[in-house]
């Protein structure tokens, strides 16, 4: 096991148990059942004991939590790493495989190949993506290296405070630039569509254009541009059955959020990848 992070109790001015103490002084506990799994696995110790949730807390006790070491093996794909330091990441994800999963060669097991151990009390073994990109999607994918990073990172995705692109080709002209709205399983979702330029190839007529997402349902991007009429090239799922590409025309161009330690804007692009080129190059 691996020690995150530590406290000494100075002074407690009322009689309360460890599950309810920890969310309030360990970062990468931030909940009440957060410490609770976190006792049932044997990750929390008290004066060097492992702690139990019954147990109350007294001046001076020292309060340790751990995290297991991984055990599982690194898939060994090079990845494009964008931006790194010792709390976040984020590398270009290639098209191609699942972000995670129970599988092997996912990008989240190739992120120990790439990236440099967190410094940190509290860093991830191993490193966490924070959002997805499907299996066929190209791009930008932040990482969350310690575990306070993940924590605020994963509230700015709640708060819609992190802002992605995506660059795609759909087939058909939409007449202006659209806004999507639709449910998605009875959930709220909303994206918004610009155009870059129409073309034409042959008969077929073509739109290259940015997408923005506002919130982050499932496949969202590939069933707002299908419902709308003008469904991304290569999507086997949602796209035309006569299909002639087979590879889906989605990527994360660029994103943006707020540095979970110092606060300062991060905003990292990653370059439109070549399976865009033959068919804009016959345009």
């Amino acid at each position: 096991m691996q020690l995150v992070e530590k406290h000494t109790v100075k002074e407690v001015t009322a009689h309360i148990r460890i599950q309810e103490y920890g969310p309030l002084v360990f970062n990468t506990l931030p909940s009440r059942s957060s410490v609770k799994k976190a006792i049932k696995k044997g990750l929390i110790f008290i004066n060097g004991k492992q702690a139990d949730s019954a147990d109350w807390i007294e001046e001076g006790q020292l309060l340790e939590v751990f995290q297991l070491k991984p055990t599982t093996k690194h898939f060994k794909l090079n990845l494009d790493v964008l931006f790194e330091d010792d709390y976040v990441a984020v590398i270009n994800k290639p098209a191609g495989y699942p972000t995670s999963g129970n599988f092997f060669k996912t990008i989240a097991r190739a992120l120990p190949y790439n990236l440099k151990i967190s410094t940190k009390n509290d860093s991830l073994l191993p490193p966490q993506p924070i959002h997805r990109l499907d299996n066929p999607t190209s791009g930008v994918l932040v990482v969350a290296k310690t575990k306070s990073s993940q924590i605020n990172l994963n509230k700015q995705l709640e708060l819609k405070g992190i802002q992605k692109t995506y660059i795609a080709v759909v087939h058909n002209t939409p007449d202006s630039n659209m806004l999507f709205n639709d449910n998605i399983d009875g959930k709220e979702s909303e994206s918004k569509l610009e155009i870059i330029k129409t073309f034409k190839v042959k008969d077929d007529i073509y739109s290259l254009v940015e997408l923005f997402p506002k919130t982050g349902r499932t496949h969202q991007l590939r069933i707002h541009t299908s419902n709308a009429g003008y469904p991304i090239v290569g999507d086997q799922l949602y796209g035309i059955s006569s299909e002639k590409n087979k590879k889906l025309l989605l990527h994360a161009k660029s994103i943006q959020f707020k540095h979970p330690v110092t606060g300062n804007e991060v905003f990292t692009t990653s370059e439109l990848p070549k399976r865009f080129e033959k068919l804009l190059n016959l345009s």
